[in-house]
């Protein structure tokens, strides 16, 4: 246990030595912040344009469904960005550079290795949409109303698991391959294979992409729940993990 410490604060070092902490905390927290300021704003702005005063009379007055949705929009997508991004060469990069090999002579467990990067992306997104998350409640408060707190926190925590599966893949991807772009483009050949899957309804409620959707009716539907997309998505997490372990103890590095 001791040794997973040891490389976790490793990892979350590196992180921040090589920005990677910081410029997510920073994008991230600028799409909460800026998210209902855009839904509160966008009339008036393009009202403001020369020749758009027509286009902004007809957008009604924007409400605090308009901010939730460009909160969650804005928060799902730049997170997923960031999910593949992040993890993309967090092994192929040490092996390929041959750091995995010294770290792993010290010696540490090729289980407390993998685990101490999955745990130190799930800090970093953690860290980050409670920033954003804070910024997003407090000036969604700020300029339509506050809404349940418990249920905020929710949203966050759906954004979060949603974001981790592709961090999980792309972990996952990392240590199957020794390209970082090989491992970025499965996990987004992933994702757009789940988008197209995701056309059938049916399907639809039990893959990743509905957990958004779920964060999104905690305010219009409090009552609708999917916890078919919550377990197969935890259940992806746990077996890109599980399968990664795998792999990457057979390996040779």
């Amino acid at each position: 246990m001791n040794l997973f410490w040891a490389a976790l604060s490793k990892e979350l070092r590196e992180q921040w030595r090589t920005y990677r902490l910081l410029v997510t905390v920073i994008v991230l927290s600028l799409f909460g912040l800026l998210s209902p300021l855009l839904a509160y704003f966008t009339p008036q702005i393009l009202g403001a344009i020369p020749g758009g005063e027509a286009l902004g009379e007809l957008i009604p007055p924007p409400t605090v469904v308009d901010a939730i949705g460009q909160y969650i929009k804005n928060l799902s997508q730049f997170a997923i960005l960031f999910a593949i991004l992040l993890p993309m060469g967090s092994v192929s990069g040490e092996k390929e550079r041959g750091t995995a090999a010294l770290v792993l002579s010290k010696p540490l467990p090729r289980g407390a290795f993998l685990m101490a990067k999955a745990a130190a992306f799930g800090l970093v997104f953690a860290l980050s949409l409670l920033i954003s998350g804070l910024a997003g409640y407090y000036y969604t408060g700020l300029l339509f109303e506050f809404l349940p707190f418990d249920r905020w926190v929710a949203m966050n925590g759906l954004l979060w698991l949603y974001t981790m599966v592709y961090a999980g893949l792309t972990l996952l991807f990392s240590t199957i391959s020794r390209s970082q772009a090989v491992a970025a483009g499965l996990s987004f050949a992933v994702l757009l294979g789940l988008s197209v899957i995701g056309i059938s309804k049916m399907v639809a409620v039990y893959l990743p992409a509905q957990l958004v959707t779920w964060s999104a009716t905690l305010f219009i539907q409090p009552e609708t729940a999917y916890w078919g997309s919550l377990a197969v998505s935890t259940g992806m997490l746990v077996a890109a993990l599980l399968a990664a372990w795998l792999i990457f103890r057979r390996q040779e590095l």
